[in-house]
């Protein structure tokens, strides 16, 4: 196997496939990247046996018509990296060894059989759609954060995703709040709805090749087991979560008459300063509500005090409620919209935040605290 390629064609798609790798291995190949000719391509794979990561690059004339090999992951990459701007290289590889040469510097690395490389077993798509990478960019970035980490309700360490004829819905959750994002979709389905639960890895891993173009028609296949996305660059597989996800909608409160309307950024940097002050443990901070008037109170064990007073829209009783001040700043910073809108009860219930005037929909629930 002899392959010729520009140290340039080479970076992106190592640095697409780099992320899946797991570096402390029970299993020495998965510490490998499987290296693959065929039609004068070279596709790079690399899987934690849940997740299976492909990107391709093209070759320069000379290369093999097909072979393929498993080398170190990192030593490879790191050596690439470290090459010279506009480099060529030239990888020959036999049953034990590869040899890296470009210039005047030479590398030797040892290999292991690809016959052995792993592969995400899948079964029979239910269903393939093409969406934008800008649409499933949104609906993911906007509802990361609020993924569960390792809970032993196992069903929360993932991204819920439901596929409808109408819309995509992305939902996570930890138990604490809720982030639930939708954007239309033209979908061609047979059933009323899908919904799969995509592991945090796989969607932090997805979340991170979705760059560049906005207008890129990526194509996904949903099965029993798995999820595939792929464009023209690469390949993306990820093993789902067996489980039911809970019922989300009875977690979106209903019948709240006391509206608030604010300016997003300001509110974000009063509960910044003011979480400064906050519990380091609880990370508490007050809301107090009262017409046309927010006021933000926060303190410490060491009897330290803040308070930040803002103009809102708001023309109902007085209110008074506590949250967790990092999951209301975790859902400011994914809206993007100007002003936004916190829909309440009492102080004994949940908080509805919704941005105004968005093009796609995003909503957010926060519980709230007790002091």
């Amino acid at each position: 196997m002899i392959c010729l390629i520009s140290r340039n064609q080479l970076l992106k798609p190592l640095q697409l496939v780099g992320g899946v790798v797991e570096r402390h291995q029970t299993i020495p190949i998965l510490s490998n990247l499987l290296l693959k000719i065929e039609n004068q391509q070279l596709s790079v794979t690399s899987t934690d046996m849940e997740i299976e990561m492909v990107a391709y690059a093209t070759m320069l004339e000379g290369s093999s018509d097909s072979g393929s090999i498993t080398i170190p992951a990192k030593k490879f990459s790191d050596i690439c990296r470290t090459l010279p701007e506009g480099a060529d290289i030239k990888l020959s590889c036999d049953a034990s060894k590869a040899t890296m040469q470009s210039g005047r510097s030479r590398f030797t690395l040892s290999t292991l059989p690809a016959a052995d490389f792993p592969n995400v077993e899948t079964s029979p798509d239910n269903l393939t759609f093409q969406l934008s990478q800008r649409k499933l960019k949104f609906l993911i970035d906007s509802t990361l954060f609020a993924v569960a980490h390792q809970d032993v309700r196992y069903y929360l360490n993932g991204l819920l995703l439901e596929v409808k004829k109408d819309f995509v819905r992305a939902v996570a959750t930890d138990g604490h709040r809720l982030a639930l994002s939708e954007c239309d979709s033209s979908i061609d389905i047979s059933s009323d709805s899908i919904q799969i639960i995509v592991p945090r890895k796989g969607v932090t891993e997805l979340s991170r090749l979705l760059v560049g173009d906005d207008d890129i028609e990526l194509h996904l296949a949903i099965s029993g087991n798995h999820i595939s996305i792929s464009t023209d660059e690469y390949s993306f597989k990820s093993k789902l979560i067996d489980g039911r996800f809970p019922d989300y909608q009875r977690v979106i409160p209903e019948g709240g008459d006391k509206v608030v309307i604010v300016e997003r950024d300001l509110l974000r940097q009063a509960l910044q300063r003011a979480s400064i002050l906050s519990s380091e443990k609880l990370r508490g901070v007050q809301f107090q509500f009262s017409q046309g008037e927010l006021t933000i109170s926060a303190h410490n064990p060491e009897q330290e005090q803040a308070e930040e007073t803002l103009e809102i829209e708001y023309a109902g009783d007085r209110l008074e409620i506590g949250f967790n001040v990092n999951y209301v700043l975790d859902a400011l910073a994914a809206l993007k919209a100007e002003k936004v809108k916190l829909t309440l009860l009492d102080g004994n219930s949940s908080c509805l935040i919704e941005g105004l005037d968005s093009e796609m929909v995003s909503r957010y629930v926060v519980m709230p605290m007790r002091f």
